[in-house]
């Protein structure tokens, strides 16, 4: 690194025709400027400047030397045109990972206007449950859903998505409809590992009502859970956004519809808070997309 000092003090000199002048653009004494150019000068073994009192002139090796500054000086200037491409520009490509129920429809949805809108623009989709690597694996963004855990990364909100308690008709004519969470202890509950300490409920008036029903099935990811509830074997809570058309071709039915459970939060996260403009349209269009108001429902305690 002081070696490439002493190249750019070099190219101050012959730019400013002096000593002098050099140190004036550089901030440093003439005699610092000097040293700097003899050791340059004892590292290279040949000298690369003719002195007088009146001007300097370059040597054979010193032309050499000034070619190659000037070389040096293009790659750079291409080189910062091309990191003002990476941070300004929205070209190339972005990695996401999410959650494998998230993967698919909501980022197809959430993306696909930007994607339309440019075609130099990439998105490769790590769709897994596991937290990974952000630095290591060069990640972009990730979408965490729920409490997060202390971190490094930097954590932007996106939004939350309610979770809806629903079963199918063949099981609800099988089993029964319950009408209150405690009801839920007589079903067969499909659960996500993520709520095996059970759920509170909350009525109209803001009361919890916590259950802790026996699961049949444990799953790590909504969309098992999400077919064994429409194959008829039991009941589990699901991202609204998910079961629309579920909901609305009947195959599935929302249970207690006068209770709620808290709203599952939605962020992004990136391994640094300051990131390229294609990063950050890509937030924007994820915040854009998960941001619709769900309804008034009460915090969590």
């Amino acid at each position: 690194m002081e070696q490439l000092k002493r190249y750019a003090i070099f190219a101050a000199v012959v730019e400013a025709g002096s000593m002098t002048g050099a140190a004036k653009a550089l901030g440093m004494t003439p005699s610092a400027v000097s040293q700097h150019i003899s050791q340059l000068e004892s590292l290279l073994g040949l000298p690369l400047l003719h002195r007088s009192t009146r001007r300097l002139n370059l040597t054979e090796a010193g032309e050499v030397v000034w070619q190659g500054c000037q070389s040096l000086q293009q790659t750079l200037n291409q080189t910062e045109l091309r990191l003002s491409e990476v941070r300004d520009s929205l070209l190339g490509e972005v990695r996401i990972t999410a959650p494998v129920g998230m993967a698919g429809q909501p980022l197809a949805r959430a993306l696909s206007p930007l994607l339309q809108a440019h075609p130099g623009l990439c998105i490769q989709i790590i769709a897994d449950d596991e937290k990974r690597d952000l630095i290591a694996e060069r990640i972009d963004v990730a979408l965490r859903v729920g409490t997060l855990s202390d971190s490094t990364l930097v954590a932007r909100k996106l939004g939350q998505t309610r979770m809806l308690l629903c079963a199918s008709p063949a099981y609800l004519a099988r089993k029964g409809t319950p009408r209150s969470p405690a009801d839920l202890l007589e079903h067969d509950w499909l659960a996500a590992d993520m709520l095996s300490g059970g759920l509170t409920f909350f009525d109209d008036k803001g009361q919890g009502h916590k259950v802790k029903p026996k699961p049949r099935v444990v799953c790590n990811n909504v969309l098992p859970l999400r077919q064994f509830t429409l194959v008829g074997q039991g009941v589990s809570l699901q991202p609204e956004g998910e079961i629309a058309e579920d909901l609305a071709q009947g195959r599935l039915l929302e249970l207690l519809p006068g209770f709620r459970v808290p709203p599952m939060e939605i962020h992004a996260i990136t391994p640094q808070r300051e990131i390229p403009e294609k990063v950050r349209r890509v937030i924007t269009a994820l915040r854009s997309h998960f941001a619709e108001p769900l309804g008034a429902v009460p915090a969590r305690p």
